[in-house]
Parts: structure tokens; sequence; C-alpha cells
């Protein structure tokens, strides 16, 4: 009897740590974007979170998200952004520099995105890992070698879609921690701004993809 409740101690202790990990905070929020933040094990780097409602349809989200080259235009600080490789239409390296405010260095880092959809809630799922050496390290910059991000799009009526993206990062090189998270939350948020003002451009207005079903 007290083994068994050993066990179930431990077990319920295990559920609320983590529950606890996977708590999100809100860290901001602007026009209906909202930013959260929340600790990640072993590193002093915060985990983050944007979520809001766009205009826009699945396959624009996608033809948005493939267009690697045009994301100069929308996501934080992104310069020098190439493609490197297209395995299929739903799946591509990329390569991409980060500028980084002086006196600290910028970084780059390579991007694997592949393309997912289920078949039955229509949910896009877009994970982009990072690799660490598809494309030789540059002297004047610093690898970004650990970084996961996912986006979920939703379908919602009325051509709207319910965008989260979750993301983390070890910068790598000498930037205090504290000074990431503090301004951490500004990426996102002028990000998803940015994003927002994309989908409905000619360019992707009328995308379309065999792999995406609206």
């Amino acid at each position: 009897m007290f083994k068994r409740y050993i066990i179930l101690t431990l077990t319920l202790l295990a559920g609320l740590f983590v529950q606890a990990q996977s708590t999100w905070k809100l860290a901001t929020e602007k026009e209906g974007i909202k930013v959260y933040t929340r600790p990640v094990p072993n590193s002093k780097i915060k985990a983050l979170k944007a979520d809001c409602i766009m205009d826009g349809k699945l396959s624009q989200f996608v033809a948005v998200i493939l267009d690697v080259a045009g994301s100069e235009k929308w996501v934080y600080h992104a310069k020098n952004v190439k493609l490197l490789k297209q395995t299929s239409p739903s799946e591509l390296y990329y390569y991409s520099e980060v500028a980084v405010p002086w006196p600290f260095e910028n970084r780059d880092y390579i991007a694997h995105i592949i393309v997912n959809q289920n078949a039955k809630t229509k949910i896009v799922t877009i994970d982009a890992p990072c690799l660490p050496d598809m494309v030789p390290l540059k002297e004047s910059l610093v690898r970004i070698v650990h970084s996961t991000g996912k986006w979920l799009v939703a379908p919602l009526p009325n051509n709207k879609l319910h965008v989260t993206y979750e993301i983390e990062v070890d910068p790598a090189g000498a930037v205090p921690a504290w000074l990431i998270n503090l301004f951490a939350t500004k990426g996102p948020l002028e990000t998803f701004e940015k994003l927002k003002l994309e989908l409905p451009k000619p360019a992707y207005k009328n995308a379309r993809f065999d792999f995406v079903t609206e």
C-alpha cells in the first residue's frame, strides 16, 4: 500500500511539473497580437509564442512562408535570405542572416521548412528547425545551431486564420540572456504586424497548392 502511494504521489508531481513547464505567460499585446513567454529547462533564454487572427486563406499563408526571399520584408531583422534547396513543393531549406544591434555580431542560420496539413481539422503545421552546417561558417557571423520554430494555422469562417507561432532558440555567442529576454517580445510583435500586410498582396492572394485543402 505504501509503495503504491509513493508511485501515485510521484506520478502526480510529475504531472504538475509538466503542466508548470507548459504554462505560457502573456508578455505583451497589441492590436490583437498576443506574445507569450515561458521558461525553458536548462536555459536562461525564454521560449516565445505569438498568436493572432489574420485575414486570409491557408494557401495564402503557406505561399508567404515558402517565399523565403520575400521574408526580408516581414521577418524581424532578417537579411540576406536565400533559398538553398527545395526538395518538394512542401519542403525546402533556406539560409538567413539576422541583423543584431551593435556592439554584438550578426547571427546566421539554416532552416528546414516542412509543411503538413491535418486531413480532418485542415490545420496546417509548418515546422522550421535549424540545421548547423549545411552552409560553411562565416567569419563575421555567429551561427545559430539550436532553434525550433513551429507555425500552427487553423482556418476560421469568413476567410480568417488563427495563427500561432512558437520558437525556442539559443542565439549563441556572448549576448546576455537578460538583454535577449528584454527585447524578445518585440520581434514576434513586429513580425506578425508585417505578416498581416503580406497576406493580401497579389503575389499570394490567388496561391493554390495540391497539398493544402481550404
